[in-house]
């Protein structure tokens, strides 16, 4: 098989590895993108169906990690990003009931005094633990520390129930009791560190530098990433913390893909073999009916999949991959007349603690959040199931999730009609985890890979879960690339 020559092959075409590519065209380096599915995006997936514009997997960017916001506005997409519709309210249901997050808060974590002593949301107990939080030393240890552990440390078993395990474990479909803080929320260990106290960090800075500061979602979004971003921070002020595409984000897709030159990205390719040594000669890569030889490689691919890529060649750097635990997440999608529903809705949506036990992670009013998401006088939904806290979620049948989604939002929406549309969107094994020890093992992973030049890593498996954030390692991983291809040249 005659191997077709090129600068840069990039094994997944996912957001992380269309960001790779796209950097890679603008320093001039040449690259192709092997992409094993029918499409290009990943977990990206916008559908138009009779009139309805649905996301399946995230709907927006984060305006504070700007990395999003910037690619749109270099594609030509920076006039057409929406901000989300008032009022920029979003719930967490307790005891069978929707409460709308406190005002002036991160996450639930109050910046004010007022809204918080006025929320339902939580018992009297419950929010004088969580004010007695000025007064809990800070942790001295070094050492990784679960959100689980970190909330409950700092604010009490209430608020790692009801915020922590749906807001900030939830928005990645993990256990709350597995996932990092340091390496999915850094501000809140700095905040720890520096001022003493969250309270105390977050009451000193201006509210509108907390709108969205927590990151966007899972199921992943989250890289969320796919799921629930809706059901982040209440927004503050101005025009809320994200922002969307009127076709949804796979305009974005689309929009990478055109800017490409035609032909560089190949899908229905999965890479199945990787050889030689980029220090030496070029990397030959065999994708489908596709060979290439190449002077770098960027696998953009999960992480399970990179283990299984280089297996053959680094045992240590496989095994530390392989490490890297993902999760299986489903979005249901359903549209109602709006009659059918006595809810307002007047929010984006919700999270559902695991104590309530609906069987939905969340559930987000899309046609709320969103203008022109669907036709005068009807409703659009999604809800999400699975994560790590039902595994088993997409053993099922589309109609039982139906059903199932139907359970959960009828009692809190007063839903009296039929859908008028459904739609089931699965992903597995596609929310990548970050657990206690993944920025160690990160740390690994690069000093294992100075043992391969010419070979990268990306997605979100790796440096970030959610849009921005791959954006901006698939981005930073192609200025590496063209600076190590610009060093191997010049020896």
């Amino acid at each position: 098989m005659n191997a077709e020559s090129v600068d840069v092959l990039i094994a997944g075409g996912g957001i992380a590895g269309l960001a790779t590519s796209f950097e890679l065209h603008r320093r001039g380096v040449s690259c192709v993108v092997v992409e094993q599915a029918p499409r290009a995006g990943g977990v990206i997936l916008s559908e138009e169906i009779d009139g309805y514009t649905i996301d399946a997997g995230p709907d927006s960017l984060l305006v504070q990690k700007p990395q999003g916001i910037e690619l749109c506005e270099q594609l030509g997409l920076g006039d057409r990003l929406v901000p989300t519709k008032p009022p920029r309210l979003a719930f967490i249901q307790r005891n069978g009931r929707l409460h709308a997050l406190p005002a002036n808060s991160v996450l639930g974590v109050p910046t004010r005094l007022g809204p918080f002593i006025k929320t339902g949301l939580f018992t009297w107990a419950g929010k004088l633990r969580m004010g007695a939080e000025w007064l809990v030393p800070p942790r001295r240890d070094p050492g990784d520390e679960s959100i689980g552990a970190f909330m409950r440390r700092r604010f009490g078993a209430e608020a790692a129930t009801y915020l922590a395990e749906p807001l900030l474990a939830g928005i990645h479909a993990g256990d709350v009791d597995r996932l990092s803080v340091r390496a999915l929320f850094p501000r809140f260990v700095e905040a720890e560190r520096e001022h003493g106290s969250l309270l105390r960090a977050f009451s000193r800075r201006p509210a509108a530098e907390h709108a969205g500061s927590v990151g966007e979602g899972p199921a992943k979004a989250g890289h969320y990433a796919q799921g629930p971003e809706e059901a982040g921070p209440s927004v503050l002020r101005g025009q809320g913390a994200f922002r969307s595409l009127p076709g949804g984000l796979s305009e974005m897709v689309r929009a990478l893909v055109a800017a490409l030159p035609a032909g560089t990205v190949r899908l229905d390719a999965a890479v199945t073999r990787v050889m030689g040594h980029g220090g030496t000669g070029p990397f030959r890569v065999e994708a489908g009916a596709h060979a290439f030889a190449a002077r770098a490689i960027a696998l953009s691919t999960p992480a399970y999949v990179t283990a299984q890529l280089i297996g053959d060649r680094d045992a240590e750097l496989a095994r530390l991959c392989g490490e890297i635990q993902y999760s299986s997440t489903a979005t249901i999608a359903l549209a109602f007349r709006r009659e059918a529903l006595a809810h307002p809705l007047n929010g984006s949506g919700f999270v559902v603690p695991k104590v309530e036990g609906s069987g939905i992670l969340a559930g987000s009013w899309l046609s709320s959040k969103w203008p022109q998401r669907a036709p005068d006088g009807r409703v659009l939904l999604r809800t999400f199931v699975g994560g790590a806290r039902d595994r088993a979620a997409l053993e099922r049948s589309d109609a039982e999730l139906v059903t199932l989604s139907l359970a959960a939002l009828t009692p809190l929406l007063g839903i009296t009609g039929e859908p008028l549309l459904t739609r089931v969107y699965r992903f597995e094994r596609a929310s990548a985890q970050h657990e206690v020890g993944h920025l160690a093992r990160i740390e690994a992973i690069d000093r294992a890979l100075a043992r391969h030049p010419g070979l990268f890593v990306t997605g979100s498996g790796f440096r970030g879960v959610g849009i921005p954030d791959c954006i901006a390692d698939g981005r930073a991983t192609a200025r590496k690339i063209s600076q190590w291809l610009q060093e191997h040249a010049a020896r």
